[in-house]
């Protein structure tokens, strides 16, 4: 009996499989159009399609991840669970006042996005605990009763509980739960304490309002997945991704569903981080562009860049998560002409159904897919290996009617329009993780995957300067490659607000050895074996007065005097290289201290998947390709095709199953060892 690894992601448009076998360190791909009214729908149809074309039974299935947008889209699309919300008396508008910033300061029409609970739902109980930790108010719990049956009788799926500063004294917070325990036991409540030790009490309330919101639909979602994969006869809990890059058990995910809301976009950055190590690239930076959107990530020194706070659908989020900027700019994102006449792309999706209009499906709305088929840069004949066929004169009449001809413009002028702003897109995107983070683009390498990214990748590198592009063997499908390719992962946070001068070292001490203790039990717990699995630590630090602070690698706890002051410089450097200045005469104060708890999964082979047989450079046709301008007749190679070592100069057109790569003229490509295929992109 053979062992294998499946790694399953769900995109916009498309659910992509590989399934590696250990044995024979053999990758095999599957790519389906996605059933978007039932997610788990296509991936056990896909899992089924894979494993019953390899010849494998579910028996064999030794491991099995996948990366979601479940959690993202509940969210995006406001289908999350009905929650109530208890808190301190007077804090019962806490995320109406929010933080008080107009995030586009001139709009005088712009409206915040619906709260996640409306005021009725949110009730204020007596009780206070003070900045010091002790218990100015004590509970009252009769308003804590009398909370609970208001909110059970308004038919609450969960009720998220965020006292003032309970993440310095739980007590009044774990009495709320006992007490629903006792009188509701069916009505999961979520702790703000534990949700998020830290201080500002806003996050932490977003953050476990997320949690409260999104927990019955993850774990409903999750338990019909499980439920239909044993139909199948697949046994083993599908792992899912986290927003941090790792993975972790279906449980982990059901105990804390807000840190799956950005699985789908970092599971591409980790397959993105495999392939940059493959070419020897220590700095990186990936492009993801798929059916709906276009997620861009920077990797510095061999390492993601991590935040731990983004805002998703007006509710603050606070989790360590990879530093995704993600754009509205897809294969499927449609172009339209505004009120004053300027050609648009996105964020409007035609998604998987019924998708551009070239797929013949019923969409009508001009795409990005519509404008690269008529422009021929995508084949006029069929996608995925000829399972799907492509109808070159629907995308045609749709950007005719909908763009050409309201502006005045030839067709093929208008789709190099549409091309020319998704571009533009992205290269703004991309300048956003690198130059306004003070990283010089030039000397990073483009890493370009997802269904499109291949397409559009030359274009948005040379705007940057960027000298070179890297396309994986199977940009497609590396998604889910990086499913198989990452660690399982999990983060611990407590607040500890000290300056450094004044930390007492007894105190610092017990709580790094509670995270400590955390992160290994729950090490024991996800893993039958730790041998190799390791917990690093890390601070949040600023200057003494700022709002904000930064996070720093902290060295093994127990700490010493030594290691305050190696604290100190680390802090020095990481606010050098933020915001170009550190000051050696202000105080440096910690904020939060965070465990990290890593268990590594087996590496994946150096050459992940080798070209096919007889390699060949023979174009496989030549069809006319829009080039700057005007049409060029250009030789379309097949991926499978191409040698070790093959080099093809500029204008290309290179095909596969799950994408398409395009060279454009005086550039020059060349499959490196590991089937990559490397293009130079030249002055």
């Amino acid at each position: 009996m053979g062992r294998y690894r499946l790694g399953v992601d769900v995109g916009g448009t498309f659910t992509d499989l590989v399934l590696f076998d250990e044995t024979t360190q053999e990758l095999s791909v599957h790519k389906l159009p996605n059933t978007p009214d039932d997610r788990a729908q296509s991936i056990v149809t896909g899992v089924s399609d894979l494993l019953s074309r390899q010849g494998v039974t579910p028996e064999e299935l030794a491991y099995f991840a996948q990366g979601s947008t479940v959690a993202i889209n509940t969210m995006l699309e406001g289908k999350t669970a009905r929650v109530g919300v208890i808190t301190t008396q007077g804090f019962r508008d806490l995320l109406e006042l929010r933080r008080q910033r107009r995030p586009s300061l001139y709009d005088l029409f712009f409206q915040l996005p619906p709260l996640l609970v409306p005021r009725h739902l949110r009730v204020e109980v007596p009780e206070r605990v003070n900045a010091q930790g002790d218990a100015l108010i004590p509970l009252d719990e009769n308003s804590v009763r009398e909370a609970l049956e208001w909110l059970a009788r308004s038919g609450v799926e969960a009720v998220a509980v965020c006292f003032l500063f309970s993440f310095l004294n739980p007590e009044h917070e774990l009495r709320v739960a006992q007490i629903a325990s006792e009188a509701f036991p069916d009505l999961p409540v979520w702790l703000s304490h534990q949700v998020l030790p830290e201080f500002r009490e806003f996050e932490r309330l977003g953050t476990t309002v997320g949690n409260a919101a999104l927990g019955p639909v993850i774990e409903g979602y999750l338990g019909s997945l499980g439920q239909r994969l044993a139909e199948i006869g697949i046994r083993r809990p599908p792992y899912i991704m986290q927003s941090n890059g790792g993975i972790v058990s279906p449980q982990s995910a059901i105990e804390r569903p807000v840190n799956t809301l950005f699985s789908g976009p970092s599971v591409g950055v980790v397959g993105g981080l495999h392939v940059a190590r493959q070419t020897g690239a220590e700095n990186a930076i990936t492009l993801d562009m798929g059916g709906t959107s276009t997620d861009v990530c920077l990797i510095a020194g061999g390492a993601i860049s991590m935040v731990y706070e983004k805002e998703i659908a007006g509710t603050p989020i606070r989790t360590p998560m990879v530093d995704v900027n993600s754009v509205g700019a897809g294969g499927g994102s449609i172009a339209w002409v505004d009120a004053g006449g300027r050609i648009k792309v996105g964020p409007r999706s035609a998604g998987a159904n019924p998708g551009p209009a070239c797929y013949g499906q019923g969409g009508d709305q001009p795409t990005v897919t519509d404008a690269n088929v008529a422009l021929g840069r995508l084949s006029p004949r069929e996608l995925l290996a000829g399972r799907m066929a492509i109808y070159p004169e629907l995308a045609v009449e749709a950007i005719r009617r909908h763009v050409a001809e309201p502006l005045g413009l030839d067709v093929m002028e208008a789709a190099s329009g549409i091309i020319q702003i998704v571009n533009t897109n992205m290269m703004l995107a991309t300048r956003t993780v690198s130059v306004q983070r003070g990283h010089d683009p030039r000397e990073f390498t483009m890493v370009a995957f997802g269904g499109a990214g291949p397409l559009h990748a030359s274009v948005v590198a040379r705007e940057l300067g960027i000298p070179s592009v890297v396309v994986p063997t199977t940009p497609g499908i590396l998604c889910a490659l990086g499913l198989l390719a990452t660690d399982m992962r999990t983060d611990y946070v407590q607040a500890f607000i000290e300056p450094l001068p004044s930390v007492n070292l007894e105190d610092v001490n017990d709580t790094l050895r509670d995270l400590n203790d955390r992160a290994w039990q729950w090490l024991r717990t996800e893993q039958t074996d730790v041998e190799g699995c390791v917990v690093s630590l890390s601070a949040d630090m600023r200057y003494v007065g700022q709002n904000y602070e930064l996070p720093v690698d902290a060295p093994p706890a127990p700490w010493t005097e030594a290691s305050l002051q190696t604290l100190r410089d680390r802090f020095h450097q990481a606010h050098q290289q933020a915001y170009g200045y550190h000051d050696d005469q202000s105080t440096a104060q910690l904020v939060n201290l965070r465990a990290t708890a890593l268990a590594p999964m087996p590496p994946l082979p150096a050459q992940a998947q080798s070209p096919g047989r007889d390699p060949d450079l023979t174009p496989s046709e030549v069809r006319d390709v829009w080039w700057n301008g005007g049409f060029v007749s250009t030789a379309v190679y097949q991926r499978s095709r191409l040698p070790i070592g093959g080099a093809i100069e500029g204008p290309a057109v290179i095909e596969q199953m799950d994408s398409t790569t395009l060279i454009a003229p005086g550039e020059q490509a060349e499959v490196d060892g590991h089937g990559n295929l490397i293009i130079q992109l030249g002055d």
